[in-house]
């Protein structure tokens, strides 16, 4: 166990630094730190350009303090160790706690069970708490049946088994496709919540494109209120920039539902993804609605 001795020592390593680590400074102070998520796809060429510990830190001076990756290959997350950049998170005072990853049906499904095998042997050595396919062919441009439902139902539930065993909840993150189309007048999404089992599969649900597919993220939300675990807080480009998506009521009914975990993610600019990524920060920091 850490010691207050080192504790402080390693937070006046940081301040030394430059690196300003927010929830290890305030816990310093005695105050607890607002919860703020990113999804690191939001700076995705400065991760490119500049390289993912320099964009970390970046991130950590904004005041974030949960992360989500998007840079899963072979094992590794932006090309490093799981359990390397765990630490990076870890050293900076921020936790790493979800993963967007994508590998979709083949012929092979000994070979796809097998990747995702692996997949969650990566993700637990990095420590998350959730893995999150980001799409499918379900949110394709119409043409989606019952049984395409069914067939990724099934695939979803055997990787949510898998992923349970590292205690590790697998998830489905919407676009507006999901919402568009439609079997029978009923959303496609509907359909993967009914054809899921609620033991393995959650949902991330994206506010900002479920609008765009025509629902209110708040409705779902009190429909499925045990299903839906997980946000993504989006807008146009900044949060707060355009106010399309009524946050506080999106926040009030997570905080009533228990949801714990949610990440901004920023995909169009107004200025710089820095910058961006930056206001939606403050934005969210400074709104009372947000603990």
């Amino acid at each position: 166990m850490q010691s207050r001795r080192d504790f402080i020592k390693k937070a006046s390593m940081l301040v030394a630094g430059g690196v300003v680590a927010p929830n290890l400074l305030s816990s310093c102070s005695g105050e607890s730190a607002k919860y703020l998520g990113l999804q690191l796809y939001s700076l995705k060429e400065m991760i490119k350009d500049e390289g993912i510990q320099k964009t970390l830190k970046l991130v950590a001076k904004m005041g974030y303090t949960s992360l989500e990756t998007a840079g899963y290959n072979d094992g590794k997350l932006y090309g490093v160790a799981p359990a390397e950049l765990k630490k990076m998170v870890d050293d900076l005072g921020m936790r790493l706690t979800s993963s967007h990853l994508s590998h979709n049906i083949s012929e092979d499904r000994d070979a796809d069970m097998a990747w995702w095998n692996k997949a969650v042997d990566a993700h637990n050595a990095a420590g998350v708490k959730y893995m999150v396919m980001p799409s499918s062919p379900l949110e394709g441009g119409g043409g989606v049946t019952l049984d395409d439902v069914k067939r990724y139902g099934d695939y979803f539930n055997e990787i949510g088994l898998i992923s349970a065993g590292a205690s590790i909840q697998f998830g489905y993150h919407n676009h507006d496709g999901e919402f568009q189309n439609k079997v029978d007048d009923v959303p496609v999404y509907d359909l993967m919540l009914e054809n899921t089992s609620p033991d393995h599969v959650m949902f991330q649900l994206d506010v900002y494109w479920i609008k765009k597919g025509g629902y209110d993220p708040v409705d779902y939300m009190k429909k499925y209120p045990k299903r839906i675990k997980v946000l993504h807080i989006k807008d146009e480009t900044a949060i707060g920039a355009q106010n399309t998506v009524d946050y506080k009521a999106i926040f009030d009914q997570a905080y009533a539902n228990g949801v714990k975990d949610w990440y901004v993610e920023v995909e169009r600019y107004d200025t710089t993804p820095e910058e961006d990524v930056k206001k939606s920060a403050d934005f969210l920091l400074s709104a009372d609605f947000v603990k």
